[in-house]
């Protein structure tokens, strides 16, 4: 402990000592220049090493910093700066004062599968993250998940990430990672992929509800055999999360679900935790003639609000839903759409691609309101109103939809404001996160973001507005699972930027 109050790189105070591994120790540590407390990983001394093999373990580390600062997303912990201490680069992080899964599950402690279901969403969303950047993790355990505040799941740790292309740095046969949870290619020597990423992901969820590893065995030399050769054994606790978890652990990466399958089936675990079809709640009392257009929008608004969570509480049979969403078929790699979905609504019918789809997209339109946009693979038709279309996605939990407020104010912020009023008297537990005014295509626009609370989690939802005063104004409005935002965040984005009005 005798590098605690010493000062690295002339800004970063030690502070506490808040982690120790095989290759090195984190601290939190106080930056004197910003004020502000961080993790600062050191790597341990090496004296048994020869310059070569120094050199490499530090340009290892290096890479750390590099690819994780590459992979932006809420679940990945920020990368905030590489700095030398006495010739040992060191990594300093975002502070997460939270405890690991690792921790949770210490002494063989389980969770329940729902629970599982959603921290294994926050790794995959993280997952999803770095492999878009083109980066393995490498080394996705318990260990390695932060459980931070407010439910949030953070991703740490790249020191053995790779990036796609590079060298391992490694020697020949040395192995790299944490074997209980080291797919089988990687043990067999194989080039790791994503899908090895995603077998990691397996074992952890194996381990968080069956309180060990899937092939734990009396010595590293037998565990890696097992990973191997040796069918996972039968699962007592998963539930419904055993179907899921039995395909992430397939012998062949081929085999295995891709990212967006796993988000799915988490998902559809996640939402049937709590079965709340039955519970009926009041509705909001029917405008009347005489209220103004942005009260009886509002109250439409709150209805829709209500509507979502209606949704969320249908209760899924969870096996069967987490199947389901296994067996949806994976989008094609050159990113066409072979069978887009139609929607069911009567005036709904495609619209002409004004640019190229995201991957994982389809177009679809609607006449009655004379607009198009993309949605998701798999999202159907939802609830239809006289000016509102929606789309849901496979699990119910989420939704986009698009509105129309004619005539149009000075400005949607007025339009949401009222909207506001009546939602905190419906929902206690409102909490708005931004309501701003902006710009979109050239016209007046409103951004309004918020959280509500539901019987069994706590929903998200972002709303754009735009529109000149006197004509049309058009609302684009995503709600879904907080604790899943930042899955679901990107379908906003994607819907905005390929939303088109067509008369």
């Amino acid at each position: 402990m005798s590098d605690e109050g010493r000062l690295v790189a002339g800004r970063y105070r030690l502070t506490e000592r808040i982690g120790r591994g095989g290759m090195g120790t984190v601290w939190r540590a106080e930056d004197e220049v910003l004020a502000r407390q961080v993790a600062l990983k050191q790597l341990h001394p090496r004296p048994h090493l020869s310059d070569d093999e120094l050199a490499t373990l530090y340009e290892r580390t290096r890479r750390e910093a590099r690819s994780a600062a590459r992979v932006v997303h809420p679940n990945v912990v920020v990368v905030h700066d590489v700095v030398d201490d006495g010739g040992r680069p060191c990594i300093v992080m975002e502070y997460v004062a939270a405890p690991t899964l690792a921790d949770l599950l210490d002494g063989g402690r389980t969770l329940p599968p729902e629970e599982a279901a959603r921290i294994g969403l926050g790794m995959t969303g993280a997952l999803r993250a770095a492999h878009a950047a083109g980066v393995l993790h490498r080394d996705v355990k318990p260990g390695n998940v932060l459980l931070g505040p407010g439910d949030r799941v953070v991703l740490t740790d790249f020191g053995i990430a790779l990036t796609a292309g590079s060298s391992t740095l490694t020697q020949t046969g040395q192995m790299v990672g944490s074997i209980p949870y080291m797919a089988p290619e990687r043990l067999r020597g194989l080039t790791p992929g994503p899908a090895s990423d995603l077998w990691s992901l397996g074992a952890t969820l194996y381990q968080a509800v069956e309180g060990r590893p899937p092939f734990r065995r009396e010595t590293a030399m037998e565990t890696a055999y097992a990973i191997v050769t040796d069918p996972v054994e039968p699962m007592k606790r998963a539930g419904p999360l055993e179907p899921l978890v039995r395909l992430l652990l397939a012998k062949d990466p081929a085999e295995r679900p891709s990212a967006e399958q796993t988000e799915r089936a988490l998902l559809a675990t996640w939402s049937g935790a709590v079965p709340e079809a039955t519970r009926r709640r009041p509705t909001p009392p029917a405008p009347t003639a005489a209220e103004p257009t942005a009260t009886r929008t509002g109250r439409r608004r709150a209805r829709r609000g209500r509507g979502v969570l209606a949704a969320g509480a249908v209760a899924l049979v969870a096996a069967a839903a987490v199947t389901a969403a296994l067996t949806l078929p994976r989008t094609p790699a050159d990113g066409h759409d072979r069978h887009p979905a139609t929607s069911k609504s009567a005036s709904a019918s495609p619209a002409p691609a004004p640019s190229p789809l995201p991957q994982g997209y389809h177009l679809v339109g609607d006449r009655t309101l004379g607009v198009s946009f993309p949605v998701p693979d798999g999202w159907t038709a939802g609830t239809r109103a006289t000016d509102e279309v929606t789309y849901k996605d496979p699990t119910g939990l989420a939704g986009v939809t698009i509105g129309t407020v004619e005539p149009a104010g000075a400005n949607p912020v007025t339009h949401f404001a009222d909207i506001e009023a009546n939602t905190k008297v419906n929902y206690p537990t409102y909490r708005r996160l931004r309501m701003q005014r902006t710009a979109f295509r050239g016209q007046p626009a409103a951004v309004w973001e918020f959280t509500f609370r539901g019987r069994a989690r706590v929903f998200r939802a972002i709303d754009l507005g735009y529109g000149r005063e006197g004509g049309r104004e058009y609302d684009i409005y995503l709600s879904a699972p907080d604790a899943a935002w930042g899955t679901y965040r990107p379908v906003f984005e994607n819907v905005k930027d390929g939303f088109r009005t067509t008369g």
